[in-house]
């Protein structure tokens, strides 16, 4: 099985950790974030990950290499000009066999214990219903970015909530997708906004939420968080820096 990897991140609010590696090789517990990546993608089956990159290619290239020792066959499709992340995919569907289905792809600053065995199961159970079926998606709870304060009626205050689930899912950056969906991606762009909304609209897509752990490494919380996840104790990004 083929998953794709988003890995051309700049990460400008990660820097300087993100001025001689691009994002999704800035280390957690001493390996890149996409080595951590790789090590979750095999446990659902995969062999083969292409890493799509662009801003500093040859870090994620001279690390992985072949993939031999990763466990993986390591493939890259490298932009030569930015094709925001839907042109990306496009380039790196295009580089898969035809026999390539379904595929797994996921943006690299993305950590996880979600099981992907529950996507799998729901692309493969709609797409036998539907062949029209062209991708199902990670969601995953919108948590408050500020305290949450609860009040009653009577405007007394009962309860202070840090980190709070709102009632709300997001777009987890993890997707299972029937490779067909390649002539339907921007050739530059981003899926987001123009593929996702159109799939979305003829029902075609369908989204599996997840409770387990996740984050999108955006920002130095977001890195100690991780971090903290991985290894058990906060990095000190300052000193990573260095």
């Amino acid at each position: 099985m083929y998953a794709l990897i988003l890995a051309g991140g700049k990460g400008e609010r990660l820097r300087p950790l993100t001025d001689t590696v691009p994002k999704p090789m800035i280390p957690l517990d001493g390996r890149p974030i996409l080595w951590h990546q790789v090590r979750w993608l095999q446990r659902a089956g995969v062999t083969d990950v292409v890493f799509l990159v662009s801003h500093l290619a040859d870090a994620v290239a001279s690390y992985f290499g072949d993939g031999a020792n990763s466990g993986v066959r390591a493939h890259y499709s490298h932009e030569r000009t930015p094709l925001g992340r839907g042109g990306a995919l496009r380039q790196g569907l295009a580089m898969l066999p035809a026999a390539a289905a379904p595929v797994i792809a996921t943006n690299g600053d993305v950590i996880t214990d979600a099981s992907l065995a529950g996507l799998l199961d729901d692309y493969h159970a709609r797409s036998d219903a539907n062949p029209a079926h062209l991708a199902t998606i990670l969601t995953v709870p919108m948590t408050s970015p500020y305290g949450i304060v609860d009040t009653d009626a009577a405007g007394l205050v009962r309860e202070f909530r840090e980190k709070a689930p709102l009632p709300y899912a997001i777009n987890g950056g993890v997707y299972v997708l029937n490779p067909a969906i390649k002539e339907l991606l921007p050739e530059t762009g981003d899926h987001e906004t123009a593929t996702f909304p159109a799939l979305a609209a003829a029902g075609r897509m369908s989204a599996v939420p997840a409770n387990a752990f996740w984050r999108s490494v955006d920002s130095p919380k977001d890195l100690r968080e991780a971090e903290e996840h991985v290894t058990g104790r906060a990095i000190d990004v300052n000193r990573a820096a260095r």
